[in-house]
């Protein structure tokens, strides 16, 4: 390569590495496997050094990776928390090893498994927890205290009154994972990619009762700073974080030879699958403090510890078959079968091929060689197709729906049933149906609803409401006392409120409160059927797609069908809320909130506007029509004035109030 064009691949290098580090640490949304990132990595590093004159203090290989999301209130750590250098070759070790022994005589090291989730600082005041902060860029993280508080293996109170701030990993151990990726499917919703992208979206949560359910763990790995005791090395420090009530993790030794250390590193990686979380190397960290203070870091690696990361384990094998699932709401995702292997320590035999695209691109055929890993060494993946078979042929998923031949529709890359009576999809649908955020009939769970649409007791989901004692009697092993709390759960679910029937009806893109916004804006069920995509995009917070998924639900004959059938049943299909839409004063307004008022709160307000018809959103616009304005107001009235937006007070709402 030209000087020149080496300068555009590092320029390029930076750009690449920079956007999957905002995709994987702000978004938690990584596009690309760690080793890949890795790889990319380390070519800028080598390019790096060998071109000294494009060197840059804002290369990614200078800055910790993450950034501070706008969701949270920054917090400015006291101790950068830098993340550690990344070596993939036992020679690298060694040379390591010869570094440190240029500075330290006889130096002992601690070797621990490197678990794969968030990099997080719990701190202590007298011995009580007060924040707890993500890793950020290394010197400003996010205050995530209140998800904190949610995870159990965190102390909130320590027996030693002291002034404290550790380190740990916040993970997701795998059978939790497990659990949540198969509630995520059966709903239809996009599934997490592997523990730590879960584990990292789950902290940062604006609700910290989301991060709650998820059941997330941590270990606690450093001292990052204490007052008032003098700890001399590694070991005794996570002596110390044990007895006081943390979390530590189990295996940490000490070893007086580099050649010890790499024995253990070796002995972590076959032991690897055995662990309850995920791990992607090991850490060797020197074990004295006071020696660590002598080395000191590089502006982002410590220079007394360095990361192991293991190789992703690939393995070779024949496609056999590819099958086509069809999921709760329509989607076909064809999945590979193949001839049996043993990866990560389990013998896997299938791996999903997620759309048409993703076969394309690999050029997937049956009977082709294909090569195959775990995807963060927990979900099986086709990586690419190592030998085509004689007369391979890239595979084309179908153009009618293996379940019930209905046409199929392509929206981007997702092949799609859209025929809610699809058998496929049934069984999710009434899952879903009856769950308790929507129609809440307990006593109706999973099997017992397999059961009943294995005995054709019910075709769709308006059949529940059509059950009798009789019917379900044939079903073996059905107790009658439990049948009769079914029916009278069945029959409580009639009197509903709306937006309960229509969460349940699992419109695509319609979650919990857009189904309450459109029973407050619209009242009645029979309103959607007439409704146009207009009315809908006036609801602040519904999108394009989303308006569309509602006006074509409401334009299939099958929900006609099913719409009849449910209020021939009796089911409530009237919206029950204080915010009935008493008039239309306000139809067509769009309006923002800004300053402190006398009468009334913002929530009050909000619904006042809301009962007349008005729309409410949080920024100003050229779509907003009035602003409403208190004592104190903020930017959002000089934006709303250089727009010409009409500016009441609260005196001048409460006269359209009357």
């Amino acid at each position: 390569m030209t000087i020149d064009e080496i300068k555009l691949r590092i320029l390029k290098l930076r750009e690449l590495i920079n956007y999957h580090n905002n995709k994987y640490y702000l978004l938690d949304s990584p596009e690309i496997e760690d080793s890949e990132f890795d790889k990319l990595l380390n070519e800028l590093e080598n390019l790096e050094k060998k071109y000294p004159m494009f060197y840059d203090e804002n290369s990614p290989t200078v800055r910790v990776g993450g950034e501070s999301s706008s969701l949270f209130e920054p917090v400015e750590h006291k101790i950068q928390m830098g993340s550690l250098q990344d070596v993939f070759e036992l020679e690298e070790i060694y040379k390591f090893d010869e570094r440190i022994r240029q500075t330290i005589e006889n130096p002992e090291y601690v070797v621990e498994p490197k678990i794969d989730g968030l990099s997080v600082s719990l701190e202590y005041k007298n011995g009580i927890f007060f924040r707890g902060s993500t890793r950020g860029d290394g010197f400003i993280g996010e205050d995530v205290t209140n998800n904190i508080k949610t995870i159990v293996d965190v102390p909130l109170k320590l027996p030693v009154e002291i002034d404290l701030e550790v380190r740990g990993e916040v993970y997701m151990p795998r059978r939790v994972f497990f659990d949540i990726i198969k509630k995520q499917e059966l709903g239809g919703e996009k599934v997490f990619k592997n523990p730590r992208n879960a584990a990292a979206g789950s902290l940062r949560q604006k609700d910290s009762k989301i991060t709650a359910r998820r059941r997330l763990s941590i270990f606690v790995f450093n001292i990052q700073q204490i007052i008032g005791l003098d700890i001399k090395d590694h070991k005794t420090a996570l002596d110390k974080l044990k007895d006081w009530g943390f979390k530590v993790i189990s295996s940490y030794k000490v070893f007086n030879s580099i050649e010890k250390a790499i024995e253990e590193i070796n002995k972590i990686n076959l032991e690897r699958n055995k662990f309850e979380f995920d791990i992607d190397g090991a850490v060797i960290k020197l074990n004295n403090l006071n020696q660590r203070e002598i080395l000191g870091s590089t502006s982002k690696f410590p220079r007394w510890a360095v990361a192991f990361k293991y190789p992703p384990e690939e393995k070779t094998t024949k496609l056999l078959d590819i099958e086509i699932n069809v999921g709760r709401t329509g989607v076909l995702t064809p999945t590979a079968v193949f001839e049996p292997i043993l990866l990560g320590g389990t013998t896997v035999s299938r791996a999903v091929l997620h759309n048409q695209d993703f076969i394309n691109q690999k050029k997937i055929g049956l009977g082709d060689i294909i090569a195959v890993r775990k995807a963060g060494d927990i979900i099986p993946e086709v990586v690419f197709v190592k030998e085509h078979s004689e007369n391979s042929k890239v595979y084309n998923i179908p153009k009618t729906c293996p379940s019930c031949n209905s046409n199929i529709f392509i929206e981007d890359v997702a092949y799609r049933c859209n025929n809610p009576n699809c058998p496929a999809q049934l069984e999710r649908n009434i899952i879903h149906f009856v769950s308790r955020p929507a129609m809440d009939i307990s006593g109706l769970g999973e099997s017992l609803i397999k059961k009943m649409l294995e005995y054709k007791i019910i075709n769709s989901i308006s059949d529940l409401y059509y059950l009798t004692k009789q019917d379900l009697l044939k079903i073996p092993r059905t107790g009658e006392k439990s049948i009769d709390n079914l029916l009278k759960s069945i029959e409580n679910s009639k009197d509903n409120s709306l937006d309960k029937l229509i969460f349940g009806l699992g419109i695509r893109g319609v979650g919990k409160q857009a189904s309450k916004d459109l029973a407050d804006r619209f009242l009645d069920i029979e309103n959607l059927f007439i409704i146009n995509k207009d009315d809908i995009l006036n609801i602040n917070g519904f999108g394009a797609t989303t308006a569309q998924n509602i006006i074509d639900y409401f334009l299939l004959a099958q929900t006609r069908e099913t719409i009849n059938k449910l209020k021939q049943a009796g089911v409530n299909t009237i919206q029950k809320s204080p915010l009935n839409i008493i008039n239309q004063k306000l139809k067509n307004t769009r309006f923002v909130i800004t300053g402190t008022f006398e009468s009334l709160t913002r929530n009050q307000l909000q619904d006042k506007i809301k009962s007349l018809g008005g729309v409410v959103t949080e920024t100003v616009s050229k779509k907003t029509t009035h602003i409403l304005v208190g004592e104190s107001p903020g930017s959002k009235l000089k934006k709303a004035q250089d727009l010409n937006i009409k500016i009441l007070t609260e005196k001048d709402l409460n006269l359209l109030f009357g």
